[in-house]
């Protein structure tokens, strides 16, 4: 049992808070707290790969594994050019992040790292934290665990998974442009629902090959291979190939208010905290702008979930997610639409939620209006025509 009462504690040292402990280690502000960082697992397997865009030179660039300059979007109609400049679509193995992050908490001075299962915590002036070792005290908790009633609670609100697998595959041949990544390609879909294969070349000789659903409802582990496959053999035309490496996800995207799951000393972070866009699943630059935003807020005395949701993108989210989940089967022209009639540079920036009011209506009308502006009227007035 520790009967230390630390500053602060994150729990779970994912994306969500391992940004946060590294944006504390950065700032002077931190130097004299004692800051507790909880997780159960050591770290030390590749279990993802977080890809994203931003432009120029980025904070994580010492680890990414590859950059593209430009990259394809491709359906059964069209093949779209997309060059990126003055973007960067960027790579990063999580193992790489993992370590790196890991090893600057354990030579630091303020922070510790527990192997430890967080069992539940009480809320409070101070917190206390139950683990399967012993009990942990905090005066501010950063909690990366989703609660249950997002899983089990009837509601109003949309919940469109985002699920994938990946193949890492080497070829004898060099059929790979190692120089464009394929963002989005929908010439092999699973039913009709909206479904695409996205492609990261690595070299001329290999590539990360990820089928990838926005859906309502997960397939068997052998339709994701079968799926794989049939893309490899029929649109890549690759006959002799190894598959080195496998990779498989879920990513919840709603607009349930996990943020509302905060209470005294506690924040919810990462996806628990509404940090992962809701619309598309990005999370990685997402959550490394949140975690600074919760820094700012600490060393300003505010609430350190102030201002982190930008309620006018929220509801455009609500309306993506609400076409998604009503009619499926439209996602496809939807993104089609958006990379037809937008600068690639112009749909970074509204993702990013730097986007004007004018610049966004620009987006929204060169949609088919009708199945947004009946989204926009059930999530007004609960009614659909």
């Amino acid at each position: 049992m520790s009967y230390i009462v630390y500053d602060f504690a994150i729990i779970g040292a994912g994306a969500a808070g391992l940004h946060l402990a590294q944006a504390m280690l950065e700032d002077e502000w931190f130097e004299d707290k004692k800051i507790l960082i909880l997780e159960r697992d050591d770290k030390a397997t590749d279990d993802r790969t977080w890809s994203y865009w931003e432009k120029g030179v980025g904070k994580w660039d010492d680890l990414i594994a590859k950059r593209w300059d430009t990259g394809l979007f491709n359906t059964n109609r069209k093949s779209i050019n997309l060059h990126l400049a003055p973007y960067h679509y960027k790579m990063l193995h999580s193992i790489d992040f993992y370590q790196y992050a890991k090893k600057r908490i354990l030579n630091s001075k303020n922070q510790a790292w527990v192997k430890e299962e967080v069992k539940s915590v009480v809320p409070g002036t101070i917190v206390k934290i139950h683990g399967s070792k012993g009990i942990y005290q905090a005066k501010q908790v950063f909690d990366s665990r989703i609660d249950g009633d997002f899983k089990t609670a009837r509601d109003k609100y949309f919940r469109v998974i985002q699920h994938f697998k990946g193949w890492v595959i080497e070829t004898k041949d060099p059929v790979f442009d190692p120089d464009t990544f394929v963002m989005m390609d929908y010439r092999i879909k699973w039913k009709n629902n909206t479904s695409f294969t996205y492609i990261l070349p690595t070299s001329p000789y290999s590539a990360m090959v990820e089928f990838t659903l926005f859906n309502l409802e997960l397939i068997d582990d052998h339709e994701y291979d079968e799926l794989l496959r049939k893309y490899i053999n029929e649109i890549l035309k690759i006959k002799d190939y190894t598959v080195v490496k496998t990779e498989y996800g879920i990513i919840p995207m709603s607009n349930y208010p996990f943020h509302r799951s905060n209470k005294e000393g506690i924040t919810k972070i990462g996806t628990a905290g509404s940090w992962v866009k809701p619309s598309s699943g990005y999370a990685f630059k997402n959550i490394e702008k949140m975690a600074g935003k919760v820094v700012e807020n600490l060393k300003h005395n505010r609430s350190p979930s102030k201002g982190l949701l930008t309620p006018r993108f929220r509801f455009y989210d609500t309306l993506y997610l609400d076409v998604f989940s009503n009619d499926n089967a439209s996602g496809e022209f939807v993104f089609e639409t958006m990379f037809t009639k937008n600068s690639i540079q112009q749909i970074f920036k509204f993702l990013d939620e730097e986007t004007s009011f004018s610049e966004e209506l620009k987006i929204m009308i060169g949609f088919d209006p009708r199945p947004f502006l009946n989204a926009l009227l059930y999530n007004i007035s609960g009614v659909r025509f």
